[in-house]
């Protein structure tokens, strides 16, 4: 690939950024990019390990001159991240993000993009249960999808720019909009994560059964809850709070299922079982046709892989 922008911002340096960046070397994307965390701390890690070509004690200084400016910090923080850096785009720039939700995104950061600057929101589908500067890696992207999702009047030329960029962080890019990008995450995502997080919850407080069986005998199912369960706090508290009435309606319908499975076991009907676990293990069948799994016993993650 040959570079896409001169210069791209990175602003919060978690897991997604510290990939893009590591990414963005590994083919040569961008001729420099900037950081910038609010934590002394984590500016330190990402100098320490030469996490970006400068990293900024500013957000403002971060993104000066910066043809792209990618907001990686948690949903309930981009607002106040995108007043800060306005006055300081340059006419041209296009600036996103990579948060799980969009509408909320769209309707808290629009306000504060300045005219001659592109606003291009994106979500990057993919993740480990990991967070900080230090849990990148430029493979992260490979072959998983990243949904853009243009607002009213975005340029045509810049969203062709920001694929081209996504593209060659190894991703496959799909355009949507916002609304039905926020159902589709609140099924593959949203409402998962807060069955993973209630069930793990129900363990804690299930004092019949000792940490210990649990720890001990999780490779039954649980340790895929437990995996998702560790994700990080904040991000996911403001998911919930920001994609509330999508998130509900999942819920909503899967208590619906969860009751008829409920009734099936009560009342004995087998058949009833067999055929919903014949129907969702074809869902999984194509998950892995698609390339988003493998069927190795270990879930391809391997020794040490996420």
């Amino acid at each position: 690939m040959s570079q896409v922008y001169d210069r791209v911002a990175l602003i919060g340096l978690g897991l997604i950024a510290s990939s893009m960046f590591w990414a963005i070397k590994r083919a040569g994307l961008a001729g420099e990019v900037t950081g910038y965390a609010r934590s002394e701390a984590t500016r330190d890690t990402a100098r320490r390990i030469g996490l970006c070509d400068r990293v900024c004690d500013t957000a403002q200084e971060a993104v000066e001159g910066a043809d792209l400016v990618v907001l990686c910090v948690p949903v309930g923080a981009m607002e106040a991240v995108a007043q800060d850096i306005a006055p300081f785009l340059k006419p041209g720039t296009t600036v996103s993000d990579v948060g799980s939700v969009k509408r909320h995104v769209i309707q808290t950061v629009s306000p504060h993009i300045p005219d001659g600057v592109h606003f291009i929101p994106a979500h990057p589908l993919a993740g480990t249960e990991h967070s900080g500067p230090e849990s990148g890696f430029a493979e992260l992207f490979d072959n998983r999808w990243c949904l853009l999702v243009p607002v009213e009047g975005s340029d045509q030329g810049a969203i062709t720019q920001l694929r081209t960029l996504w593209e060659g962080l190894g991703s496959n890019v799909d355009e949507m909009d916002a609304d039905h990008h926020d159902l589709v995450l609140a099924v593959t995502s949203h409402a998962p994560h807060l069955i993973a997080y209630t069930m793990v919850g129900v363990a804690d407080d299930l004092r019949r059964v000792t940490d210990s069986e649990v720890i001990k005998y999780s490779a039954a199912g649980f340790r895929d809850f437990t995996r998702i369960a560790a994700s990080d706090p904040t991000m996911w508290r403001d998911v919930f709070l920001s994609n509330k009435d999508a998130t509900l309606e999942i819920l909503g319908r899967f208590t619906e299922e969860l009751f008829a499975l409920q009734r099936a076991i009560r009342t004995g009907d087998g058949e009833h079982l067999f055929d919903y676990f014949t129907r969702t293990r074809a869902i999984r069948r194509g998950i892995i046709d698609a390339g988003q799994d493998t069927d190795a016993p270990d879930f391809g993650r391997g020794k040490g892989a996420s």
